[in-house]
């Protein structure tokens, strides 16, 4: 797992170059929205069970047959199994919006969770719009504008929408 520096860093010393003045200065911005990427972490995190809980609601009413006897989430463990993956999942996110990478996300979460589902027969669909709900609502919350440092947040936004879209693809 590398964070955006030591990525950049790793690359240009396999080179055997110095950093370009165009990576210095994609560095220095990102250093400079530092505490609109912690608002972020600090916004999803404080709300990660809400976010959880009604993505999951919201993929229950949804989809019924998934809670429905003989469902994949019918008994209160697979229901807890799906909460719990939805939240690694979520946390996995949260990791990579902080670094600025998504190493971690691919590299300890999504590698190989795709044949891990289909191994247990759990719906990739399903999972996939779970986390389509999640990136909604994280988004939601994230970008409110209300006690947070303030300043234009859709690159961050849209960069915080890949690593969720990586996530729904993954499984689907």
């Amino acid at each position: 797992m590398f964070d955006a520096f030591t990525k950049l860093v790793a690359q240009a010393d396999a080179r055997g170059e110095f950093l370009s003045p165009g990576q210095i200065d994609a560095l220095g911005a990102m250093v400079a929205e530092s505490n609109k990427r912690m608002d972020t972490v600090n916004r999803i995190t404080s709300n990660a069970s809400k976010i959880v809980t009604n993505a999951a609601r919201d993929l229950f009413d949804q989809q019924p047959a998934l809670i429905a006897p003989g469902g994949n989430a019918y008994t209160h463990r697979r229901m807890a199994a799906c909460l719990r993956d939805m939240e690694i999942v979520l946390r996995y996110i949260t990791y990579a919006i902080f670094t600025g990478d998504a190493s971690v996300l691919e590299d300890r979460c999504l590698n190989g969770l795709r044949e891990t589902y289909l191994a247990l027969g759990v719906p990739g669909a399903s999972v996939a719009e779970g986390i389509r709900k999640m990136k909604a609502a994280s988004i939601a919350i994230a970008g409110d504008r209300n006690g947070i440092t303030q300043g234009d947040c859709a690159a961050l936004m849209s960069e915080v929408g890949t690593y969720f879209d990586r996530a729904a693809a993954a499984v689907a």
